[in-house]
């Protein structure tokens, strides 16, 4: 799973960790939709994991319900109550726009996170550690690509899948360089 993840700092404190989207892509050989991952405040590993436990379980929720996969969905992610948002896609059946709640419990994020920490925190740690970097250039959105393939998406991961998903973290780009 591809996420861009951002980090907005904000000055007063937010009651959302994160905010999770899937957004067109622009252009056409891409995957349909991406997944945006944007963090409030200063995040750590557990809120990062939360965040992307979010992202993949929106996702899993549209692959099991009636929405197709390329749905745009955009949740919230709240501390206490999990993650609360909604679905929206083109049935091309009928030609109009079809529209569902999305909400997936705290529990389920806590253990989706659990396991994100476990398969792949070290990759996770180096995202944060990134994104939290002191002398980021000025002016320039905190913003950072990470691929992962936790156990949690489907099958459990070997350990060669593993060490690749890690290598592959190990490669975090900022604006399109290499770190």
């Amino acid at each position: 799973m591809d996420v861009l993840v951002m980090l907005e700092e904000l000055p007063e404190q937010s009651p959302v960790l994160a905010q999770v989207s899937s957004v067109p892509s622009a252009i056409a050989s891409e995957r349909s939709t991406r997944d945006v991952v944007t963090l409030f405040g200063v995040p750590n590993a557990e809120s990062l994991a939360l965040a992307l436990a979010a992202a993949l379980e929106s996702k899993r929720s549209s692959v099991s319900g009636m929405d197709p996969l390329d749905a745009t969905r955009n949740v919230g992610v709240w501390p206490e109550r999990g993650a609360i948002g909604d679905a929206a896609w083109l049935d091309r059946s009928t030609g109009q726009v079809v529209k569902r709640e999305v909400e997936i419990p705290l529990a389920v994020l806590l253990e989706t996170a659990g396991t994100l920490l476990a398969d792949c925190g070290q990759g996770i740690r180096r995202l944060l550690a990134g994104l939290l970097v002191p002398n980021w250039p000025e002016g320039q959105r905190r913003e950072m690509t990470f691929s992962f393939a936790p156990a949690s998406a489907g099958a459990r991961l070997s350990g060669e899948s593993l060490l690749a998903s890690l290598r592959e973290a190990d490669g975090l780009t900022i604006d399109g360089e290499d770190n």
